[in-house]
């Protein structure tokens, strides 16, 4: 990104170089955060434990969070662990993300939802997710907007 702030003003050009990181980040179709969005849903979806352990280790920073309304989680052994006992508890259900993703700088908003292949989800919610300075996901905040009663 080209920038045309005068060479003394430090503080416009540190403003022009976050820009042109955020730019950066986007693609011509909108958004580059969807890749990571499908892929964090993949992540959720992989019922092969290697697999999915190869999923976490490549979406997730070492030292990321995830919080909802359940659980609080620390690190990729701790992510792993609370997604294969989502899948225990939900056998045979998938994640599907619901609507577009809303993103900007290194976060995004998302909905999902929690059912049957091709069927209406039983549990919806959205997360939030941000990105650490090399794209990994650093920290999700989860939230449940339809659970079963």
């Amino acid at each position: 990104m080209r920038t045309h702030y005068p060479t003394r003003n430090r503080q416009a050009v540190g403003v022009a170089r976050r820009i042109a990181l955020v730019t950066d980040s986007l693609d011509g179709k909108g958004n580059a955060m969807n890749e990571t969005i499908t892929r964090y849903l993949q992540c959720w979806n992989e019922t092969d434990d290697r697999a999915r352990r190869a999923l976490v280790e490549e979406l997730f920073a070492a030292d990321a969070s995830y919080v909802d309304p359940m659980v609080e989680l620390e690190g990729r052994d701790e992510i792993d662990a609370a997604i294969a006992a989502v899948q225990a508890q939900f056998p045979g259900m998938v994640f599907t993300q619901l609507g577009e993703v809303d993103a900007h700088h290194r976060q995004a908003r998302f909905g999902w939802g929690l059912g049957p292949a091709g069927g209406a989800p039983l549990v919806k919610g959205f997360d939030v997710a941000v990105l650490d300075e090399h794209g990994r996901v650093a920290t999700v905040l989860g939230f449940l907007d339809k659970v079963p009663s």
